[in-house]
């Protein structure tokens, strides 16, 4: 290839260097914009579709939607979703986005990998700052020599996720002159494990709160959900998920833990809250603290499910209740998104409620030919809620994310935000195949 370029052309930027600091950093540079070239670079002309040799371009079919606009200082544009994909390895990534001043204000959305939710409807202008940042972690299934994550065929397998390189989704309008992607390894972790209201489902509709919260975190934090759908303490175990946390984690990182949907299914002599879904959540609060990090216990979100009388009938037992004893007697901090889901379905009403889960009629989604209608999984609306009650649990319990929280001012799920000043721009992919468990 060429890597030469001339100033009458307008090209994407690709550099990867290393460098020594204070610890080693990859870096990977887009730049849409005229600048000052290096060896080190390597110049694409026009938006080049993904493809694991090069190891970047523009992802999902989407290389139509972008424009490289052709002036003295050009720059990417467009007001279509656009996926743009580069090959790294595991780890954490600070990427920073150059927007373009156009002189009037926009409105861009980011999110990342399988649709975890980065930046929000961010105000663009000169006066706001063109430049914003955000974490991104990436992991990958191997342990060790002959050791890999057990993940599910074929459904997360071909997810965004597990994919071995880091996947910008653009929404909205944008304008941008440069991306840079750069590893990172000295943020806290924040590690999640649990199951389908716990993982970044990637298909609309469904959602969960795992995908939510790095959207609420500075560049100090990144955010490693290990949840999967249909997943139980037992399963995580087997599947060698907390094999794989314990393998990367370091100490200060923290540990997530939300299970009980699917543990209440187990049979056996030994099975019930009280029994093996105790020990094993005890296990894992010791595991995770003998490598120096910080569990924290996060109660089941709560079924949507009303009496006859419009009182909400609370259908898992004695999970919760376990699950806050092993916190109390371990000393671990606990946010109890079951109580605080309860409020808010009882806020929101039999009606109301349903706004915040997988309700719609049917032919709202292309191929969706009959009615959705799910009490256990959420919608982004719902997820996005329940992110704010984790927030609100960070903040009560004093735990010490606190203080890398942005934007956000607490949260009182029996005044939940309104449903009707919801907006989310729908991503690419969508289902009507139901997330396993329930």
């Amino acid at each position: 290839m060429n890597l030469t370029t001339t100033r009458s052309a307008i090209s994407l930027l690709l550099i990867i260097c290393i460098q020594s600091s204070f610890a080693r950093t990859e870096e990977v540079l887009m730049d849409f914009s005229f600048s000052k070239k290096s060896r080190s670079q390597i110049t694409i002309k026009h938006p080049l579709v993904y493809d694991s040799k090069k190891g970047y371009g523009f992802d999902l079919g989407t290389e139509g939607s972008v424009t490289i606009v052709k002036n003295k200082k050009g720059y990417l544009s467009s007001n279509k979703p656009f996926y743009f994909s580069a090959q790294v390895p595991e780890g954490n990534y600070k990427v920073t986005i150059t927007y373009k001043n156009i002189g009037k204000v926009y409105s861009s959305t980011v999110r990342s990998e399988s649709k975890r939710l980065q930046l929000e409807h961010e105000k663009i202008d000169h006066q706001t700052g063109l430049q914003r940042s955000f974490v991104v972690h990436i992991k990958n299934p191997e342990i060790s020599a002959g050791r890999v994550v057990g993940l599910k065929k074929p459904r997360e397998v071909e997810k965004l996720d597990w994919d071995n390189k880091l996947t910008l989704e653009f929404q909205g309008e944008n304008h941008i002159e440069r991306i840079r992607i750069e590893k990172v390894n000295d943020v806290v972790t924040v590690f999640l494990a649990g199951n389908s209201t716990v993982v970044n489902q990637e298909d609309e509709p469904w959602a969960s709160w795992g995908q939510m919260i790095p959207r609420f975190f500075d560049t100090h934090v990144a955010v490693a959900n290990h949840a999967e759908s249909g997943l139980a303490l037992e399963s995580f175990l087997s599947s060698r998920r907390l094999e794989k946390i314990l393998s990367i984690v370091k100490p200060g990182d923290y540990l997530f833990v939300e299970f009980g949907h699917n543990d209440q299914k187990e049979q056996g002599e030994n099975a019930g809250a009280y029994k093996s879904y105790s020990e094993r959540l005890r296990l894992f609060v010791n595991e995770f603290r003998s490598k120096g990090g910080v569990p924290v216990i996060v109660t089941s979100t709560a079924r949507r499910s009303f009496d006859a009388d419009g009182k909400l009938i609370h259908t898992l037992g004695d999970f919760p209740d376990a699950a806050r004893k092993v916190a109390a007697a371990l000393q671990v901090p606990l946010i109890d998104l079951n109580a605080m889901t309860s409020v808010f379905y009882t806020a929101l009403g039999v009606e109301g409620s349903k706004n915040a889960l997988v309700h719609y009629p049917a032919n709202t989604f292309p191929g969706q030919v009959e009615a959705l209608q799910d009490n256990t999984h959420f919608n982004t609306y719902g997820a996005y809620q329940i992110a704010k009650m984790v927030l609100q649990g960070i903040v009560s319990n004093d735990i010490g994310l606190r203080e890398y929280l942005i934007d956000f001012k607490g949260y009182d799920p029996a005044h939940p935000d309104p449903f009707q000043d919801w907006f989310w721009p729908l991503s690419g992919k969508n289902s009507v195949v139901k997330p396993d468990g329930n």
